[in-house]
């Protein structure tokens, strides 16, 4: 392994707190929902999604990207919420091969019972133990890392749909 930078003993210690600390988070957010609302916390953020968007309608493409997800694992999550009836797919009128994810009003009905629980554990969670100061420095921390993720993130999740051999289009 020549040329390996390894992290020093104080970045071993801010690397292992942040993993334990966003797994947890994410862990607890994921109970909250499955508790409360019956959903697990990808199906939440697709009904986010969706509820943000024009017409409450994107093609599923779209959709993955927005939600940093492979399109068939999306596409398997799409499937499910359409089983619930909170989404509903539709074929693209100009491509064949294309789909478009709609949200239903049951879905909408969903995310608005789903909405107040978890917006309060993720309050609990993460704001109500941060001063303003920190809630600051973590956006601006998130940004970069967020911003430094994004091109590599794109050529993976592009990398891996090859890989599925995914032959249908979004």
């Amino acid at each position: 392994m020549a040329g390996t930078r390894w992290l020093s003993e104080h970045e071993q210690r801010v690397w292992r707190t942040f993993n334990a600390a966003t797994g947890m988070l994410l862990a607890h957010l994921e109970g909250q929902l499955q508790r409360d609302s019956g959903m697990p916390l990808t199906y939440y953020e697709v009904l986010v999604v969706l509820s943000e968007a024009p017409d409450r309608t994107l093609r599923m493409s779209e959709l993955a990207e927005r939600c940093h997800s492979s399109r068939s694992r999306l596409s398997h999550a799409v499937a499910r919420m359409e089983a619930n009836g909170w989404v509903r797919r539709r074929s693209c009128p100009t491509d064949k091969r294309g789909s478009f994810a709609e949200l239903t009003p049951q879905g909408m009905t969903a995310l608005a019972e789903a909405a107040p629980g978890h917006v309060e554990a993720v309050r609990s969670s993460l704001f109500d133990v941060l001063t303003p100061e920190q809630v600051s420095a973590l956006g601006e921390i998130s940004a970069v890392i967020r911003n430094g993720l994004e091109p590599q993130c794109a050529k993976a999740r592009e990398a891996a749909e090859r890989d599925e051999g995914d032959a249908t289009r979004f």
